[in-house]
């Protein structure tokens, strides 16, 4: 029986990325997208190619209600949930002297509070199992901070703090829960910047690029996998060196 991954915000970029790097080693997928699209037609289509089972779940993470349905969905399906990546997030950038209260409640709300509605739902079922692997998606932006993200920022600096939180209070049943912060990736949220500032960003770099969903894809799969069981409550920097 294949184990079993769940990936918030899964149809496209980083997410899908990590869903399918999954299906390659041999996971059952379950990937949650809010809306129908083409993009989760793609994704699904990838993750069936690698011989595993695909089963897409819709709902707003930021809903807890949604959150206990989704889960509910995977366990009935597909049995059990080995690793949640908790992926799903949103943006709305501006200077805070222009940032609506909803913009900033949302991203949080997203991001943050989406992050907690869906662990606590599923972490009953990894105490039961004795073991899992919650992978957070956090980001640089958490750590050093960036003007006109104030609202992602807190998200982010969140999820770190929610990360070890939960890895003291759950590590004595083999639950593992660690945070993968990405810098600059190319996907399509970048894919809009102009090319001079891309040049720019690229010289705050050390290794002169910007990463790829890959180069995330594949840190999430080393923190899903055996090879990772004495890893806990961890902040992994994926950012080619930005942030030192």
């Amino acid at each position: 029986m294949n184990k079993v991954a769940f990936i918030t915000g899964g149809t496209r970029g980083i997410g899908r990325q990590i869903a399918i790097t999954l299906a390659n080693a041999g996971y059952d997928v379950a990937v949650n997208y809010r809306t129908e699209n083409e993009d989760l037609l793609v994704t699904k289509s990838e993750i069936e190619k690698c011989n595993v089972k695909c089963l897409p779940v819709q709902g707003d993470v930021s809903s807890f209600e949604d959150s206990q349905n989704m889960v509910k969905q995977v366990i009935e399906q597909l049995g059990r949930i080995d690793v949640l990546v908790n992926n799903a997030g949103i943006t709305k950038d501006t200077l805070l002297m222009r940032m609506k209260k909803e913009d900033f409640e949302d991203v949080l709300q997203v991001n943050l509070v989406g992050t907690f509605n869906v662990t606590k739902t599923v972490i009953p079922y990894m105490m039961k199992q004795k073991e899992g692997r919650i992978i957070n998606l956090s980001s640089v932006v958490g750590i050093s901070g960036n003007a006109g993200q104030a609202n992602y920022a807190a998200s982010k600096a969140g999820i770190i703090g929610f990360t070890k939180s939960l890895a003291k209070e759950v590590g004595s049943r083999n639950i593992l829960v660690n945070a993968v912060a990405p810098g600059f990736i190319e996907t399509q949220m970048t894919d809009v910047l102009k090319e001079d500032i891309k040049e720019e960003i690229k010289k705050t770099i050390p290794l002169k690029r910007m990463g790829t969903v890959e180069d995330v894809a594949n840190v999430v799969k080393f923190l899903a996998s055996n090879e990772s069981s004495y890893i806990t409550g961890q902040v992994i920097q994926v950012d080619g060196g930005m942030l030192m």
